[in-house]
């Protein structure tokens, strides 16, 4: 091989290790976002579930707090309200 054809393959060599690095770190960089948002997708997709789980609960509770009979005895046993007669009488529990 005379001088010249040593100079292209080098040339070539190098253009052809330049293009593999590049590529290389592209697909290095693609594939840790990737993984970064799939990280991000499974917490968001738990989080959305407890916030369904946290919806329902409040449904319900919006569908019995429209109940006067319901609203009535959750005064009652939360704070102490009584009806006209009633005497309320506190116990408090030692955890001992």
């Amino acid at each position: 091989m005379n001088k010249g054809a040593k100079r292209r393959m080098l040339l070539l060599l190098v253009v052809f290790i330049l293009l593999v690095s590049y590529v290389s770190y592209t697909s290095f960089t693609y594939w840790k976002q990737i993984l970064s948002n799939n990280k991000e997708k499974e917490l968001l997709e738990d989080k959305y579930t407890s916030l369904l789980n946290e919806e329902e609960i409040l449904e319900t509770d919006l569908i019995k707090l429209q109940d006067p009979e319901y609203v009535a005895k959750y005064a009652r046993e939360k704070y102490l309200y009584s009806k006209d007669g009633e005497l309320i009488i506190k116990i408090i529990e030692d955890n001992e």
